[in-house]
């Protein structure tokens, strides 16, 4: 689409500024046009799917070399609030690929503060399924700064959540989660209704000076995306837990396939499945690997050919469920 429209637009009005909009996790021609040649992206987002491609065009690379000005990536979260931005314009529910542009259009504005000039995103696209919705309403949140993810210690002793509301004051909490797991401190996953950054950075500092250690989660994937939804407490008892986090094809058999070519060697110690109506469901999985197993471990994940992370370390994974 970039190709064609990106010819006739430089044909008729050579001076107009063409910018292509492609996903952080599936940019082929950013990378193409960074490298000068075709490249094969080792593996794509499926959010977007509409845009998940590995490689572009022979023919579209060419004209995109040749009449495509700049490249803007964007992550999820800018496309959910993008198609929310559209559906409020214009009662329209666009899928994400369609809302790609638009994405990329907030993107260039908040990064040059371009005013006095007309810029057009073009909309394509409204493939969208119902089960997405609840997904993309709660990362558009996250995105536009009106919700704060936050980690928060707080004493494990009568009244400390009340003296901890009373800190909030006047903001409204959107979710509180909390396990008790220590007889002296008690770590609790907060979201809290923002009106902007600058209102979340002066909560921060605010918590701060009130000595509550507090970790800023907003940009944490698994806590977006998982561990919000399955607070619930630590273990002691699980010992060479490693975490990782997969895409599973959303298609019948894929977990019994999944658990099959995993084998029956390790205890799976954590698991939680998110789908979004997409062609691929989420998961997060926590398994019980010796430090001299763990390259066999990756060689099955690797023959299964799932698109899989290592999150040991990540910071949401460390104070809620390890």
């Amino acid at each position: 689409m970039i190709a064609g429209i990106a010819a006739y637009v430089k044909y008729v009005r050579p001076e107009v500024r063409i910018i292509g909009v492609e996903p952080d996790d599936a940019g082929c021609l950013y990378a193409a046009l960074q490298a000068d040649e075709r490249v094969v992206l080792d593996q794509v987002g499926i959010f977007a799917d509409g845009v998940a491609v590995k490689q572009v065009g022979q023919e579209p690379f060419e004209l995109a070399k040749e009449y495509v000005d700049e490249m803007i990536l964007v992550n999820t979260d800018e496309i959910c609030a993008a198609i929310k931005d559209i559906f409020e314009a214009t009662r329209v529910t666009m899928e994400p690929a369609g809302a790609l542009a638009l994405a990329g259009l907030k993107n260039y504005v908040n990064r040059t503060g371009v005013t006095g000039q007309t810029l057009v995103s073009i909309a394509s696209g409204a493939n969208m399924n119902f089960e997405r919705l609840q997904h993309i309403a709660e990362r558009t949140e996250v995105s536009e700064q009106r919700e704060a993810l936050m980690a928060v210690t707080i004493p494990e002793t009568p009244g400390s959540f009340r003296t901890f509301c009373h800190t909030l004051g006047l903001h409204t909490l959107t979710e509180f989660n909390y396990r008790y797991a220590h007889h002296k401190d008690a770590q609790i996953f907060v979201g809290v209704r923002m009106d902007g950054p600058d209102e979340k950075q002066k909560l921060l500092e605010k918590l701060q000076e009130r000595e509550y250690p507090v970790c800023d989660l907003s940009d944490n994937e698994i806590a977006k995306t998982h561990v919000r939804h399955m607070v619930g407490g630590h273990s002691s008892c699980v010992l060479n837990e490693r975490v990782y986090r997969l895409e599973f094809p959303e298609r019948p058999g894929a977990l019994l396939h999944f658990l099959t070519e995993l084998g029956k060697e390790w205890n799976i110690s954590l698991f939680h499945y998110r789908n979004h109506g997409a062609a691929y469901g989420r998961v997060l999985m926590g398994i019980q690997v010796a430090d001299s197993e763990i390259e066999i471990l990756h060689e099955r994940l690797d023959h299964l050919k799932y698109n899989y992370w290592t999150e040991d370390d990540n910071i949401a994974y460390r104070l809620f469920l390890n």
